[in-house]
C-alpha cells in the first residue's frame, strides 16, 4: 500500500499561503495587544492597592493616636477619682472622730448638741445613692476647651 505523504510544514511563514501568513500576523498582534492591556490592568490594580494600603495605614495611625489619648485621659481621671475617694474616707474618719468628741462632751457636761448621723454613702463610696453613667462626650470636655475662642 502506498502511503500518502503530506507536505511537511516548517511552521515558518515563508513560502506559505499569504492568507495564512496574514492571519498569523494578526493573531500575534492581537496577542501582543492583549498582553499589553493585561499588564496595564495589573499595574493599575497594584497602584490602587498601594494607595488603599497607604490610606489604611494612615487611618490606623490616627486611631492608635486617638486610643492613646483616651487611655491617658482615663488614667488621669482614675487618678483623680482615687484622690477624691481617699479624701472622702479621710473626711468621714474626721467626722466620726468629731462626733465621738461631741458625744463625750455631751455625756460629761450634759450638753445637748444635735449630732447628725454620717450618711452611709460616705462610709461606702462605691455605693453612691444615685446612679452614675458615663456620658458619650466625657473625654471631650478638655479638648473642646482648647478650640473654644
Amino acid at each position: 500500500m502506498a502511503s500518502i505523504q503530506r507536505p511537511a510544514s516548517s511552521g515558518s511563514s515563508e513560502g506559505g499561503d499569504p492568507a495564512v501568513n496574514e492571519r498569523k500576523r494578526k493573531r500575534m498582534e492581537s496577542n501582543r495587544e492583549s498582553a499589553r492591556r493585561s499588564r496595564m490592568r495589573k499595574q493599575k490594580q497594584l497602584e490602587t492597592l498601594t494607595e488603599e494600603a497607604s490610606r489604611l495605614q494612615s487611618e490606623n495611625a490616627a486611631l492608635a493616636q486617638s486610643i492613646k489619648a483616651k487611655k491617658e485621659a482615663y488614667v488621669e481621671m482614675e487618678a483623680g477619682n482615687d484622690i477624691i475617694r481617699a479624701q472622702t474616707m479621710e473626711l468621714a474618719d474626721r467626722l466620726r472622730f468629731l462626733n465621738s468628741i461631741l458625744e463625750i462632751a455631751e455625756a460629761a457636761g450634759d450638753l445637748s448638741v444635735e449630732i447628725p448621723q454620717i450618711p452611709d454613702h460616705l462610709f461606702n463610696p462605691w455605693q453612691i445613692p444615685h446612679p452614675m453613667m458615663a456620658s458619650p462626650d466625657m473625654f471631650l470636655h478638655g479638648i473642646q476647651g482648647l478650640f473654644a475662642s
